[in-house]
């Protein structure tokens, strides 16, 4: 009577290691990974090495965009490659792998009488088109006769610090 109990528990046992090999095995899709050609969709929160918070869409609309297409910089273009599913990441992007250093030729004197009637604000953004398309300046100071404009982006010069989670995968066509 003891030995068939003993046989009983050996086989529940082999049962129970099976099952749990096929389940491991077999019942799990692969996790699929970020790779270069895929379109993907990110949460992410922005901010300075000081922690100043320039941007944000946790609780709104994922960023959609296709890793290597140039859609955004390429610091977080290149540093959510190799992420998985669900799966959440800091980066740091230096400013070279962002909106690059500041251009001191990209900050102009522009004479008031350029401006609506002859009036410009420090923290006002004016539109320019060039040939370039449109680009666009803010007011860092201004005197009697000018405004400073600088239309360098805004985050040019400057380290970027990411909080990314990646919400989905769209595999590039092989």
């Amino acid at each position: 009577m003891k030995v068939k109990k003993l046989y009983i528990l050996i086989a529940v046992v082999l049962v129970a290691a099976v099952l749990g090999v096929a389940y491991f095995a077999l019942g799990r899709a692969p996790v699929p990974v970020v790779g270069t050609g895929d379109t993907i969709e990110v949460y992410y929160t922005g901010t300075l090495t000081n922690g100043t918070q320039f941007g944000s869409n946790f609780g709104g609309q994922p960023l959609q965009f296709t890793v290597g297409a140039n859609q955004v910089i390429e610091g977080f273009d290149q540093g959510v490659i190799g992420m998985k599913l669900n799966e959440t990441k800091n980066l740091t992007v230096p400013v070279n792998e962002a909106y690059g250093p500041v251009k001191p030729g990209l900050i102009i004197m522009v004479p008031l009488s350029a401006f609506k009637n002859n009036m410009a604000t420090v923290g006002m953004t004016i539109d320019d088109n060039t040939t370039n398309g449109m680009v666009q300046g803010i007011v860092t100071a201004v005197n009697s006769t000018a405004a400073t404009v600088n239309f360098n982006p805004p985050l040019a010069g400057k380290t970027l610090m990411f909080q990314v989670k990646v919400v989905g995968i769209q595999k590039a066509a092989t």
